[in-house]
């Protein structure tokens, strides 16, 4: 039997953002950091807090910014989750308004992906570093930035 691979909504982080550090540039790249001082986890297979300190580094070429964000979540249990989180931003005429449900969680016109890995050693949440997962990030006013996690099924 054949099937065709699936993503399935596992979770929503909602980080918040300190102001963002330039750090300098090469020829034709901006390189910026951006501080991550806390937020949410919520979701139906993950719950919890994004803890304060880590952030994402981002470098900027022409209008495409490669992205590699590391921080820690505390799921509710009490259990620390790292994340590396590595993607894209670009603005891209093609890109669809996309929506799960009635949430939208792209916007036309940008392409915001990520495909971020986690590690812990925590049973109850051993399969986050054993699933690959796809992110779709959207801005959440100046000060924070959303990303609906899905898994790979």
């Amino acid at each position: 039997m054949h099937s065709t691979p699936a993503l399935e909504f596992a979770f929503e982080i909602r980080a918040e953002l300190a102001d963002t550090l330039r750090i300098g540039n090469g020829d034709g790249e901006v390189t910026e950091f951006t501080p991550i001082v806390g937020g949410r986890v919520d979701g139906p297979a993950l719950r919890g807090k994004v803890l304060p300190g880590g952030g994402d580094w981002s470098s900027t070429r022409g209008k495409v910014c490669e992205l590699e964000a590391r921080y820690l979540l505390q799921a509710d249990d009490g259990a620390v989750i790292d994340i590396v989180n590595r993607g894209y931003y670009s603005p891209r005429a093609a890109a669809p308004d996309q929506f799960d449900g009635d949430l939208q969680v792209s916007e036309a016109g940008h392409y915001y992906r990520t495909s971020p890995v986690f590690r812990t050693d925590a049973p109850a949440h051993r399969w986050l570093a054993e699933s690959v997962f796809v992110g779709l990030a959207r801005p959440d006013g100046d000060n924070a930035v959303v990303i609906r996690m899905y898994a790979l099924k």
